[in-house]
């Protein structure tokens, strides 16, 4: 296919701000805003706010180190997507839908698994501890696959990354409500002369209490009509069949795809630049005389702000501009920043040069997840099974992140840091090549083409 239909796609009017800005508004935007929200807070309950009640418990940390184990169903989720692709929930898929009464029975559930967790205690059974967490971890990445494929196949393609925009924005929020919001509240508790193990149940009791506002979302939003049909088109069909369709299919229709594996490349990479830094933000701040309190408030407490304003801005971009051109945008600014880093590393220990680099860093790249996510909204085309490809495609996007990565403590040993993040701007280069060659191919504008 040549590059004209890309072309064209660039040559469409471009929204004007007053309905960029509008968009944020559309009822199904603020209810994938909420969802956010409870996609958001159980991820620290079983992370590192577990991790404070566990020490301050007294259990010793080499116990608490293998409590990362416990995050890995949100790593292993498109295992089970299928079976939230195809099977139904006994009463609420007849009551409520195929996504929402996935949405209302995971966020009961999850419920539950917080509740039984508040009522463990870590110093006498860490092992019920461990158990409790692994099912509130499972749960919550159950919630996610739903909520991921409820938004896809609920906001038409002009609001997929306001929508994610929204979403990011309010997990964000959840996180921050479930990190520092829950230790401030078991404080509270303490401070009214309740016993400490007693103020961590009741803070944990309060964090089920606030999946409650998930649930009323799922209850308030209609069900997605694209997910309405493929529930109707595959009512004749057994479990099993159905469950084996969205399992296969999701896989085949991807590798079936023109220049499949490109595509897969991409996915992989197009954040790398991000990652390949990131995993070295922390030690380099530290490393270049910073103490724990600049980290805390100013790559955590600005690079939050940076990151829910970076957002709404990504969603700006591709609210007015083409996929692949938007892209562009946030490819390009997500690896120029790091060079943000590389000029703080000559600088030394200042506040506001860190402050610059911090809001550069996550302001960039926060405009380059939303766009990316919008394109991986726009690979998963088939509602049979928009749950398993979705979890597929961050799954995939998750060896940048994780694997790729891992080697960039040697490479800044081996550089020193202000060539390590002019490094990490090289590093953007091979997804730079592959998003110029898929544009030339026609794949962003078939997938625009598709969606219509």
């Amino acid at each position: 296919m040549s590059s004209a239909p890309e072309a064209s796609t660039l040559a469409t009017p471009r929204a004007s701000w007053r309905d960029s800005m509008a968009v944020y508004l559309q009822r199904r935007v603020l209810i994938v805003l909420l969802l956010g929200f409870s996609s958001g807070l159980p991820l620290a309950l079983s992370g590192s706010t577990l991790l404070v009640w566990m020490r301050e418990s007294g259990v010793d940390l080499g116990t608490i180190g293998l409590f990362a184990l416990v995050g890995t169903p949100y790593t292993l989720k498109f295992l089970w997507a299928p079976l939230v692709d195809a099977l139904h929930v006994p009463l609420f898929t007849h009551t409520f839908g195929r996504r929402r009464g996935w949405l209302v029975f995971s966020q009961l559930l999850l419920i539950g698994a917080i509740l039984l967790l508040s009522l463990t205690d870590p110093a006498r059974s860490p092992l019920f501890v461990a158990l409790g967490a692994l099912l509130v971890a499972a749960m919550s990445s159950t919630q996610d696959i739903v909520v991921d494929a409820f938004r896809v196949e609920s906001l038409p393609e002009s609001e997929q990354a306001a929508g994610m925009a929204s979403y990011v924005a309010a997990y964000r929020i959840g996180l921050l409500v479930s990190t520092a919001g829950a230790l401030f509240l078991v404080s509270g508790f303490e401070s009214t002369g309740i016993a400490r193990g007693s103020a961590w149940m009741w803070g944990y009791v309060t964090m089920a209490a606030l999946v409650l506002i998930g649930t009323v979302t799922a209850l308030a939003a209609t069900e997605p009509e694209q997910s309405a049909r493929a529930e109707a088109a595959t009512s004749t069909e057994s479990a099993f069949v159905r469950v084996m369709h969205a399992a296969v299919g999701a896989f085949s229709e991807f590798l079936l795809r023109r220049d499949a594996l490109a595509a897969f490349a991409f996915v992989v990479l197009y954040k790398f630049t991000d990652a390949f830094s990131g995993a070295m933000t922390a030690p380099f701040v530290i490393d270049l005389g910073f103490s724990r309190n600049d980290y805390a408030a100013i790559v955590k407490g600005v690079g939050l702000a940076a990151t829910l304003i970076g957002g709404f801005a990504g969603g700006f971009v591709a609210r007015r501009y083409s996929l692949a051109a938007s892209l562009w945008i946030g490819g390009v600014l997500q690896a120029i920043a790091n060079l943000s880093f590389s000029w703080l590393a000559l600088s030394g220990v200042n506040q506001w040069a860190l402050a610059f680099a911090i809001t550069a860093e996550n302001f960039t790249s926060a405009i380059g997840t939303v766009i990316f996510v919008a394109y991986l909204s726009a690979l998963c085309q088939n509602p049979r099974h928009t749950a398993t490809q979705y979890a597929l495609l961050t799954a995939l996007a998750a060896v940048g992140r994780t694997y790729l990565s891992s080697g960039a403590g040697y490479v800044a040993k081996a550089t020193g840091w202000p060539l390590f993040f002019a490094i990490c701007v090289l590093v953007a280069v091979p997804s730079l090549l592959l998003l110029a060659w898929l544009q030339r191919r026609g794949h962003f504008a078939a997938l625009q083409v598709e969606k219509i």
